[in-house]
């Protein structure tokens, strides 16, 4: 298969990106697009040519790494995937490809397709924790809890953090993924000791890092790679308020 690669290149943070145009040939359908990345960049190499700066780490849809939005969709066209379990055979041959690093206030770019998410680390850090005691290993029976809160517990703890929640949404909102964190405790007992201290924090540091407002359009949902619900958005809205009727 061959393709057309419209490419956004940007030296560093400061630099005004563009776009460049590459192209591949030869490439297996069985291919994944982080490989196709590679292959590209090894004919740049060759050639005297500086590669493109991309993320990856795992290459298996855990890291959340692999954040490009491509053909205008982030990860590219699939549904609860990430980019790097995306394969050449989900395009045509001869397709043309554009491939850019995630649009948001809050990510700027550090060099071509690599974006700094820090900022959801910051999230993290503001209120993402629990103060228990996590050195020993308590009996399983100990805290007994339903199955159906545990479920709804893991389902939200699948977030990776890639950032698709937040580039995908039109107004840059990291409501989806501030409301996974904070659902994924409060469904639980260990997480309802600080649940009022958490939101309020975890909302205000994503507020002050410069993320937009979430206006539920349901982007966020329909792009998020582990499949996760806005649902959660409403109990992180109701965490939050909760909170602050008790102050």
């Amino acid at each position: 298969m061959k393709f057309t690669l419209k490419i956004w290149r940007q030296k560093d943070a400061k630099a005004k990106g563009g776009f460049k145009t590459y192209t591949v040939d030869n490439i297996s359908p069985d291919t994944s697009f982080l490989e196709m990345l590679d292959i590209l960049n090894n004919d740049l190499v060759h050639k005297g040519e500086e590669p493109v700066a991309f993320d990856h780490d795992c290459r298996e849809g855990i890291c959340g790494m692999c954040s490009l939005h491509i053909n205008g969709r982030a990860h590219g066209p699939g549904t609860a995937a990430t980019t790097c379990q995306i394969y050449m055979r989900k395009f045509k041959d001869g397709d043309t490809i554009v491939i850019e690093p995630w649009r948001s206030a809050a990510f700027p770019v550090i060099k071509d397709l690599v974006v700094n998410r820090s900022a959801y680390d910051q999230i993290l850090q503001a209120g993402g924790f629990i103060s228990v005691r996590t050195n020993s290993v308590p009996d399983a029976n100990a805290i007994p809890i339903s199955k159906a809160d545990a479920d709804e517990s893991m389902d939200a703890a699948a977030c990776i953090g890639c950032g698709a929640c937040a580039a995908t949404c039109k107004n840059g909102s990291a409501m989806l993924f501030v409301a996974a964190r904070v659902s994924s405790l409060a469904k639980l007992p260990q997480g309802r000791v600080e649940a009022a201290r958490r939101a309020k924090a975890m909302v205000a540091k994503m507020d002050e890092l410069g993320f937009g407002n979430c206006t539920n359009t349901g982007a966020c949902q329909a792009e998020c790679p582990k499949a996760i619900s806005i649902t959660h958005i409403a109990r992180l809205n109701r965490e939050f308020l909760s909170a602050k009727f008790k102050d």
